[in-house]
């Protein structure tokens, strides 16, 4: 478990500053550097939350002794989807509340 979860981390991590990098010159671009920096750190973290969470959810419904086989897409993107407005908003919140 801890090399697969090791492997998660380093592939979602390099996914996640990958799509950060990607998308700062258009948030510096349409809302400037404090707007580039909380949708790169929001990528970064919903992409290792929702990689986690796709990971470990299977193993989870295992041990309630429910079919994994009900962690299946929509369930699990339904998941993150919430959970990944919830993870910007806060830190759109923490980050830009001092401006």
């Amino acid at each position: 478990m801890g090399k697969l979860l090791g492997r998660e981390l380093l592939v979602a991590g390099s996914l996640g500053i990958t799509m950060a990098i990607a998308v700062t010159p258009i948030g510096i671009m349409r809302g400037g550097e404090a707007l580039a920096m909380v949708v790169a750190l929001s990528m970064v973290t919903i992409v290792l939350f929702g990689s986690l969470l796709g990971m470990c959810l299977p193993f989870v419904l295992e041990r309630f002794k429910v079919d994994p086989a009900t962690a299946s897409a929509p369930l699990v993107t339904t998941l993150i989807d919430a959970s990944g407005v919830v993870i910007y908003f806060s830190i759109a919140t923490l980050m830009l509340s001092g401006l």
